[in-house]
């Protein structure tokens, strides 16, 4: 007997090594980074097939932790590049194709996705850490060569706010700011029992493919005219231009403008006078920002830069 048991004892040792990280518990996982891993397989399969992965393309996969999602990518893509801050994820998920043939796929950068200078990728997949979710977004739509698709995952209210439209209640200047770059697709509901350990807030994954050509503007431009719109969304746009700080900083811009294009000013001009004149000429006095589009936004950045006052 005493035989017996040693020998379920040693069988049962090396199947606690051989096991994922996340069945055994062997480490906790850290919440304040965002780790909550995706343990639904069927979840990741859809969230894999929703990327349309050719057998060409590189995929950067942000915070792979276990591998869950990764090995699934891995089946498809040429190469899959994964960035990931804790230095026990980045062990694990290399440890998952060590050995096999994916281990010459897999590249695995330890460090922050928003501060690295990523190679390039066709496309992103991320179970999304909550605190970079905009960070990351618009690291994804800014980059010289942006992704031709990127499937991520994120808390429910932030997914919804990237797909919002002009008078729903959670459209905000995120919402605006995302579709003018890209086209985005709620893709699938994603419930908390999905993940060990289970997070707080329900989920969504969204599809994000960004705008081939690529809007004419200025991102800094369009982000500085949208801050001032949306500061309370639910009042009038020409709300947001009453404040004194706002046209100190238009009269700035006006200024350096009027000076680096060697534009005669007119020390007689009234910032507030031409910001009146502008937002009446584009019909935008009385008119809330949360019922306007990129198209509305578009008319009145046109407008202001007609006479000379820029955002950025």
């Amino acid at each position: 007997m005493g035989k017996i048991a040693s020998m379920k004892h040693n069988n049962a040792l090396a199947a606690a090594n051989s096991a994922p990280v996340e069945r055994l518990n062997i480490f906790k996982m850290n919440t304040g980074l965002g780790q909550h891993m995706l343990k639904n397989p069927l979840v990741a399969k859809g969230i894999v097939d929703k990327a349309d992965i050719k057998s060409s393309d590189v995929v950067l996969e942000v915070g792979p932790g276990t591998g869950n999602l990764t090995v699934k990518i891995l089946e498809k893509a040429r190469k899959v590049i994964a960035v990931e801050m804790d230095p026990r994820m980045a062990a694990e998920v290399t440890k998952r194709v060590q050995g096999k043939p994916e281990q010459k796929k897999l590249e695995v950068i330890l460090g922050d996705v928003i501060k690295a200078d990523l190679p390039y990728f066709d496309v992103c997949i991320s179970n999304t850490p909550y605190q970079i979710s905009s960070p990351l977004v618009f690291k994804l739509l800014n980059l010289p060569r942006p992704p031709r698709v990127s499937v991520l995952m994120f808390q429910r209210e932030f997914a919804m706010r990237l797909v919002a439209r002009p008078g729903d209640p959670l459209y905000c200047r995120l919402s605006v700011n995302v579709q003018m770059w890209a086209t985005v697709t709620h893709i699938m509901k994603v419930g908390k029992n999905n993940f060990r350990p289970p997070p707080q807030v329900e989920s969504s994954v969204v599809r994000i493919e960004p705008k081939n050509p690529r809007p004419p503007v200025d991102f800094e431009e369009w982000d500085g005219l949208l801050r001032i719109c949306f500061v309370r969304k639910n009042r009038t746009i020409s709300a947001g231009f009453k404040s004194t700080a706002v046209t100190d900083i238009l009269e700035k811009n006006y200024r350096t403008y009027c000076s680096q294009n060697d534009i005669m000013m007119d020390d007689s001009v009234d910032i507030g006078i031409l910001i009146d004149r502008v937002l009446e000429e584009t019909e935008m006095t009385n008119v809330r920002a949360s019922k306007c589009d990129e198209a509305d936004f578009l008319k009145l950045l046109y407008a202001f830069h007609q006479v000379g006052i820029h955002f950025a």
